[in-house]
């Protein structure tokens, strides 16, 4: 017999207590409100946005009424998460608490499963040999096909270290077949990337489990039928965007899909959905399928890779508008090519050995890889934005970009099953209405309130921000330098430099300094080690993030600067963080192609491109990057902003609508002093 709505919502909140007792921690009101939000929504299939700030705990805020919807309503539940970090940390401390808890609250336990993409799961036909493409990435690698207790040899071979790798991973990938493990990449001996790429394969080259020799003891697949039977699976967004951009045939069917870290929703849709083109793309395609092409096709190919490099060079940055264009007419060339040697790749060669068929099967993927990237390009659909970009060491590509991926969100993600979206930063400029807009959901009338009128009965859905543990208002202030000048193109100011030095000195180092540009970062960097060389001054690109960020929390006199990762990325609570520098509002830059389509596009519509796409993307940052400073309920410290327009400008009040509740100052002296106070 179905149980009472309220006593549904009874055993969600049981959960949660149980859950929170058991892991030594306190309820706490804002993660009481969410779960009763993220029941409701469930139980009446209407899509929510669930704002959850820092210290909330909307994990378990939303495990435990999805757990419990699972075993009483028979549902099966997708949890989605941007990062690697939160998707460790829900399979490995949270899951696990609230899964103990749930013995004694449910029926039974609910089975869960963490499905990624095929390429973190070891691949049996490569490590075992079956592809001769490994044996010649071997040959490049002395010693990866020795024997592993071969040890002395392995050692006095030329560039054996990572040949080492390779054997440790076909040996470890043995030893999970006979325990019946998943040869997941996160479990693997410590490895380097191009270790992992011998014994792996993308999913566009997968044989299939039909055509594989091993596809019945294939640990991807295997993993995709643990997926199949679980009550809820945790993945991450690029696994929701290609099942939405794919026909919805990559996850299992789902009732309800709970989207964590979801201001990163938009960003991880366009960039499964982006294509990118090169020269030595297309050569590294071509040679690695001429064994099975004509000679002139083959020729062709690696000709029209040396067009296309000609064409890019003489096309200058930015985005491509007409189909008249050289680089245009390049890639058209390609394409053909490319549909060409995709047919000649899909002839079947009856005598061949099956390691040739199977190098022949992923050939052929990798040449229609370029031909649909290519005939995107040159179809240049009014749906996407061409553009070509230059790398820091003058390498030229041609990239391809939806212009919006609200429609595949709306008709692949929210049409097809109740989506909750959750995160610390969601209400941007004081509502719900932009991130509602870039998703896709039809705008409210009213957002204020718990139950805004639901106007679409088709689409509806609630936003709810369940606040904060933190009293920001108490607990951080926000200086915005209003004397300065107005930033410029030309670096970061003088005077903004003097402001940065007296504020990191008031602090005492202990400050996280979060630059719109690597070169603003470095000029910052390299002033304070000249004007203040006793505090050290560690910054990005100088070393792996992860150790920066190590050496940052373990001296709290030490600063750390840096650009884009830093903003969303660190987790640094106590006092090795009292000061947060932002250096601008971060706009998007005037020149990025994508950014500049999608306002002009509002723009054509009727409504403010600027406020729409600068201004949001803008808020959105500056909201991430004040919510460094307080990470717990005894942090303190300040946010300078070195920008005056967060006061100025008539923008000013979205974007501050957007920040964390902080006391705000425009006094120099009273920002300092706070530091100084802190200090002593």
């Amino acid at each position: 017999m179905a149980r009472e709505a309220a006593e549904v919502t009874k055993m969600c909140r049981d959960l949660l207590t149980m859950t929170v007792s058991q892991m030594g921690g306190q309820e706490r009101a804002g993660q009481v409100r969410m779960v009763e939000a993220v029941d409701q929504a469930i139980r009446e299939e209407l899509h929510l946005l669930v704002q959850a700030g820092t210290g909330t705990g909307k994990s378990l805020g939303y495990l435990a009424p999805a757990l419990v919807h699972c075993i009483e309503d028979g549902a099966r539940v997708i949890v989605t998460t941007a990062t690697l970090a939160l998707q460790a940390q829900l399979a490995h401390k949270d899951i696990p608490a609230i899964l103990a808890a749930s013995d004694k609250i449910l029926s039974r336990r609910p089975k869960v499963a963490v499905l990624k993409g095929r390429n973190n799961h070891i691949c049996l036909h490569k490590v075992r040999g079956g592809s001769t493409a490994l044996k010649g990435q071997d040959a490049l690698v002395p010693g990866a096909d020795l024997a592993a207790e071969d040890e002395e040899a392995r050692r006095a071979t030329p560039a054996s270290a990572l040949g080492a790798e390779v054997v440790m991973l076909r040996e470890w990938a043995e030893e999970q077949v006979e325990a019946s493990e998943l040869g997941d990449r996160d479990d693997a001996p410590a490895h380097t990337p191009l270790a992992w790429a011998q014994v792996s394969v993308p999913a566009n080259e997968c044989l299939g489990a039909q055509r594989c020799p091993f596809g019945s003891e294939c640990l991807s697949e295997a993993a995709r039928e643990k997926a199949r039977n679980a009550d809820l699976i945790v993945t991450n967004h690029a696994m929701l965007a290609i099942d939405a951009l794919n026909g919805n045939n990559v996850l299992p069917e789902h009732d309800a899909v709970i989207i964590d870290e979801a201001h990163e929703l938009v960003d991880r849709f366009t960039r499964a959905a982006s294509k990118d083109l090169s020269s030595s793309l297309v050569t590294m395609t071509a040679k690695r399928a001429t064994t099975w092409l004509d000679d002139d096709v083959s020729a062709d190919l690696l000709h029209e890779a040396d067009v296309l490099a000609n064409a890019l060079e003489a096309t200058a940055p930015g985005q491509v508008t007409s189909p008249d264009t050289q680089v245009i007419q390049a890639c058209t060339l390609v394409r053909n090519l490319a549909r060409e040697a995709v047919s000649q790749l899909g002839r079947r060669d009856e005598e061949s050995r099956e390691s040739v068929d199977a190098e022949r099967v992923q050939a052929q993927a990798a040449m229609r890889e370029v031909f649909e990237t290519a005939d995107r390009m040159v179809s240049m659909a009014a749906a996407d934005v061409v553009w070509v970009s230059e790398s820091e060491k003058g390498y030229r590509s041609i990239h391809v970009a939806p212009l919006s991926v609200s429609g595949p969100l709306r008709e692949n993600v929210f049409a097809a099953a109740t989506t909750i979206l959750t995160s610390a930063t969601l209400c941007i400029g004081g509502n719900f209405l932009t991130t509602a807009r870039n998703v896709g959901l039809p705008p409210h009338e009213q957002i204020k309130g718990d139950t805004p009128e639901v106007l679409d009965t088709q689409m509806g859905w609630r936003g709810v921000d369940v606040g904060s543990p933190f009293d920001y208002s108490k607990q951080g202030i926000l200086y915005v330098a209003r004397s300065l000048p107005r930033p410029g193109r030309d670096g970061i100011s003088a005077q903004a430099l003097d402001d940065l030095v007296e504020l990191v000195r008031a602090a005492g180092g202990r400050s996280l300094g979060l630059f719109s540009s690597q070169r603003n970062a470095m000029a910052a960097a390299e002033h304070m080690r000249t004007v203040m060389p006793g505090i050290p001054v560690l910054c990005q690109g100088e070393g792996h993030l992860a150790d920066l960020t190590r050496r940052f929390t373990g001296d709290p006199s030490t600063c750390l600067f840096g650009t884009l990762s830093l903003w969303q990325g660190v987790d640094v609570p106590g006092d090795t963080c009292r000061l947060v520098i932002i250096d601008r509002i971060p706009f998007p830059r005037p020149d990025d192609p994508l950014m500049a389509a999608r306002s002009e596009a509002v723009q054509d519509a009727g409504g403010n491109g600027f406020m729409t796409v600068s201004a949001g993307h803008a808020a959105l940052l500056l909201a991430q990057g004040a919510g460094r400073l307080i990470r717990r309920s005894d942090d303190r410290g300040v946010v300078a902003v070195l920008d005056p327009r967060l006061v100025t400008a008539r923008y000013g009040g979205f974007l501050r609508a957007s920040m964390p509740s902080f006391w705000i100052t425009t006094d120099r002296n009273m920002a300092i002093g706070a530091l100084r106070r802190l200090g002593e």
